[in-house]
């Protein structure tokens, strides 16, 4: 009796033990693929905290003798403070914008009844079956025609279009039990109030991880601002940072400290806020999918 229980408890014991070295195996590969992908970033850092002499002459893991040298450079010798400036006034008009007329657009399709509602529908539908850059040529010729180059208004409003964001909000407008509109209703609200009042308080959570996603899009957004700001006082962080090699020519200290505060401030939203981060690609990838 004792072995046959023995026995069991032997065979019930092997697929745990299986799983355990699954996770473990696993667990190994996820900490390997981490490291390979931090391994590009943490170079950047640490060879931004070398001097020039340093970088050309060894190859070591951490700087023998760290400098802010080239950060000081940076902010000193070029315009990279006017860059952040820029990026930072087309971002948040970009992601403010956008986001309130997205959450309209998607209240308007989900709540209201008008003329030619289901054919704007299926319009933002189909604007997923056109890339983007397919877009760019006739973008850059209507902001051209209307004198908008170098403009902050000619980096904002093509980048306007999110139907994904519209698409995110119909859905979860047509989650919402219909109980909240007629109550409302009958109180004696208007459509406006509606709006504002019942239902975007409803989506705050979804509102807050869709203006995180739509702000580190606008400020990592490189093709739209390198066409359109020509200009160097016009030109954004993910565009004026290119123009930092011609300037400083071989020294990548200087180089990398650039891109290092370039990609400082998502870098900064990003750890700030990963889950909302997380959610709204989340949201997005099961649009997509």
């Amino acid at each position: 009796m004792t072995t046959v229980a023995t026995r069991s408890a032997t065979e019930m014991s092997r697929p745990a033990r299986r799983f355990g070295i699954g996770r473990i195996l696993l667990t190994l590969l996820t900490l390997i693929a981490a490291a390979i992908w931090f391994l590009p970033i943490y170079w950047a850092i640490v060879t931004s905290l070398r001097s020039d002499a340093d970088t050309v002459r060894e190859f070591t893991l951490l700087p023998s003798s760290p400098t802010i040298s080239g950060y000081i450079y940076g902010i000193t010798n070029s315009q990279l403070p006017v860059w952040y400036l820029n990026s930072t006034i087309t971002s948040v008009v970009i992601t403010v914008v956008a986001v309130l007329v997205s959450a309209m657009t998607g209240y308007a399709i989900s709540q209201l009844r008008f003329p030619g509602r289901n054919l704007l529908w299926w319009t933002i539908l189909a604007s997923f079956m056109i890339p983007v850059p397919a877009l760019i040529v006739n973008h850059f010729v209507i902001i051209a025609d209307v004198k908008l180059l170098n403009t902050h208004a000619g980096i904002i409003l093509p980048m306007l279009l999110t139907p994904v964001t519209v698409i995110v909000y119909k859905g979860f407008f047509d989650g919402l039990p219909r109980e909240y509109r007629e109550a409302a209703v009958m109180d004696g609200a208007n459509p406006y109030q509606l709006f504002y009042r019942v239902f975007l308080p409803m989506n705050w959570g979804v509102t807050t991880a869709m203006a995180i996603i739509t702000f580190i899009g606008a400020w990592n957004s490189f093709l739209w601002p390198f066409l359109v700001a020509q200009n160097v006082q016009m030109m954004t962080v993910a565009v004026g940072i290119t123009t930092v090699q011609d300037a400083f020519g071989v020294a990548y200290g200087r180089v990398l400290a650039g891109a290092v505060m370039a990609s400082l401030p998502v870098a900064l939203a990003y750890l700030l806020f990963q889950r909302r981060v997380t959610q709204a690609i989340a949201l997005s990838a099961g649009i997509k999918g």
